[in-house]
């Protein structure tokens, strides 16, 4: 499985046309067994980094998940991560906000939720919700109760972007490395997606009317996405456009990603002083007793 992250990275300052960006590449297995050998391969790997970087807890790491319905978010994060020790990972996904959230600047809920340093903080969904849901449906501003004159202000949603720049390089400065991934997913497997919730009993709780207005916004959508990718993928805080016409492919490439920047850390696992050297000695004989 040969691949590197800036194959999928935005590059800060350029133009983001997704048409232009597969939402399917060349599988990096090639068969069923395959699949599942790198899918284990990788979450032991994960899972002995996670380690070291939870026995070492100076940063921090926030992974964010966006995409259009039936994008396989929850599929990413379950498979990818289910090596993780529970102890050092958290997963929160973040839905209609609350009465209460929504009297707080549009940042309050997900900071409340950051990991602390040594641990690994999931987003499916996030604070970016608020460039993309509530740029295609502007009406949802109106709950929000913000002053008239925020509301009115030309540079409004550039507004928006600088606030989450600037948060993502206040958290870098501070440990907390974020990085970004979009499941790009085509229109027409996200259809094929959507009538399965619908022919498999078991998956029907996963489908309502709204995922169907939803998608007759569907280049509405695009549009925010690009013009979300182009203003917010920073060094600080890269934006990863993953393919996702093949959920097994896009599992694949985001732990390989992931993985790629635990590696990049050098992590070890934290030296033993001559004093606890001494403290461990006593602790031997004291048990060998």
């Amino acid at each position: 499985m040969h691949f590197a992250a800036k194959d999928f990275r935005v590059r800060p300052g350029h133009k983001v046309r997704l048409k232009r960006l597969p939402t399917f590449v060349v599988p990096l297995y090639k068969s069923p067994k395959q699949y599942q050998h790198l899918l284990k391969e990788g979450v032991e790997e994960l899972s002995a980094l996670q380690e070291l970087f939870y026995a070492a807890p100076r940063r921090a790491l926030l992974l964010i998940f966006q995409g259009m319905d039936a994008a396989g978010k929850d599929g990413v994060i379950s498979h990818v991560m289910s090596g993780i020790n529970p102890q050092g990972c958290e997963v929160f996904s973040f839905k209609q906000p609350s009465r209460e959230e929504l009297a707080h600047d549009f940042l309050w809920r997900t900071t409340r939720c950051l990991p602390e340093r040594g641990r690994i903080g999931i987003f499916n969904r996030s604070y970016y919700e608020e460039v993309l849901v509530v740029r295609v449906h502007p009406e949802l501003l109106q709950a929000e109760g913000l002053p008239p004159e925020a509301l009115a202000a030309k540079a409004f949603w550039p507004d928006r972007y600088r606030s989450i720049t600037n948060f993502e390089q206040h958290l870098a400065r501070n440990g907390t490395r974020v990085l970004k991934f979009f499941l790009h997913l085509s229109r027409e497997e996200q259809r094929r997606r959507l009538l399965a919730r619908i022919d498999h009993p078991e998956k029907n709780w996963k489908l309502s009317l709204v995922d169907i207005r939803e998608r007759r916004r569907w280049r509405d959508y695009q549009r925010a996405y690009e013009a979300c990718l182009e203003a917010t993928a920073t060094k600080e805080a890269p934006w990863h456009v993953v393919p996702a016409d093949d959920k097994k492919n896009a599992r694949l490439i985001v732990g390989g990603i992931i993985r790629e920047e635990l590696r990049a850390l050098h992590l070890a696992a934290p030296r033993v002083s001559a004093a606890r050297r001494r403290e461990l000695r006593a602790v031997r004989r004291e048990l060998v007793k």
